[in-house]
């Protein structure tokens, strides 16, 4: 049971802290999509890839005191920040999870703003289907958050240096 929340913890952990529940589902689907070790399902919902399976895990791991999670308001909604506690890090520091790969891409997928996580995680849900379809399934499904083609060429940009900047670091180590 607790491996694959290990390496919850272990993303938090590596990342410093993650501001936002989407920013953390989005995370965490692009890391299984680049053949990191993730394991939840994913269903497309309103944000895109949602997994229930990770908010789940989430919560067992705020209620068993590993994860900080802060509920801030922030102007019409709620906004939330997960950090790994001190239980948190001790518990991990017991766990052997051999992932040289998660920190530098942690970092990098959590500099990367919600919305544009959310577009790439997007594009990965739909890699089956050609540069054309995709767009049209974004032009279509977030219509909304109106993507531009340039913004959906920066995220097919993107999937490719974050699964290069996986595969370098797994070469090293």
């Amino acid at each position: 049971m607790m491996k694959e929340h290990a390496k919850l913890m272990k993303v938090i952990s590596s990342a410093g802290e993650i501001i936002g529940r989407k920013k953390l589902q989005k995370m965490i689907y692009i890391a299984k999509k680049i053949d990191l070790p993730f394991y939840e399902k994913y269903n497309f919902h309103f944000y895109g890839p949602y997994s229930e399976e990770l908010t789940l895990r989430i919560e067992e791991l705020c209620n068993l005191g590993f994860l900080e999670e802060v509920h801030e308001k922030k102007g019409g909604y709620f906004q939330y920040r997960y950090s790994l506690t001190d239980t948190g890090s001790e518990f991990l520091g017991h766990y052997d999870l051999d992932m040289p790969q998660f920190k530098e891409c942690m970092l990098n997928l959590n500099e990367q703003s919600s919305r544009f996580l959310e577009l790439v995680s997007t594009v990965l849900y739909f890699e089956g289907l050609t540069e054309e379809e995709v767009k049209e399934k974004v032009f279509t499904l977030k219509s909304k958050q109106r993507y531009t083609e340039e913004e959906i060429a920066d995220a097919y940009e993107y999937i490719k240096s974050i699964k290069n900047l996986v595969k370098n670091e797994a070469v090293k180590n």
